[in-house]
């Protein structure tokens, strides 16, 4: 899947949870066009084109970004500032996925330009009706933001 179109990027180094998004996800069909990574690094080289993923074309972006922040390999905190810090990929809505409800790491999310932060419930249908409910929201609902290169947010920010 180099370069087939993602619509939601599920970043999730839990396979039990990542199971039952993917589960939730294709019971209201939205994992026709979902990839499910398990390593920061792994999400790194996806998002930006790199390592396995080099030649990939890096303006087919996922419409939405769920991202743990419990990571092997890189977490989190960093592909967002990542993600968030590039101009080819800013505008890429990143929703944080995870079981820490840790003011700071709230606040850090936030901080680096998370778009939603939302701590996975414990309960397995309130778990399955907030992966519902993302997953409709982001990948059918929302307006996705357009691909603009890098040489174009230039005159852009100039304006």
């Amino acid at each position: 899947m180099h370069n087939e179109k993602v619509d939601i990027l599920l970043i999730e180094g839990n396979d039990y949870e990542a199971k039952l998004a993917l589960h939730n996800l294709k019971k209201h069909n939205l994992t026709n066009n979902l990839l499910h990574l398990r390593d920061g690094e792994q999400a790194a080289d996806y998002i930006f084109a790199t390592g396995e993923y080099e030649g990939r074309d890096i303006s087919n972006r996922p419409k939405v970004v769920l991202l743990d922040i419990n990571l092997p390999k890189m977490n989190g905190m960093e592909i967002l500032k990542k993600i968030k810090s590039d101009e080819r990929t800013r505008t890429i809505p990143v929703v944080i996925l995870t079981s820490s409800r840790e003011n700071r790491d709230v606040a850090e999310g936030y901080a680096l330009g998370a778009n939603s932060y939302i701590v996975k419930p414990i309960e397995f249908g309130s778990f399955s009706e907030t992966i519902t409910s993302l997953g409709l929201y982001w990948a059918i609902m929302n307006q996705e933001a357009p691909y603009i290169p890098n040489n174009l947010w230039q005159s852009i920010s100039e304006a």
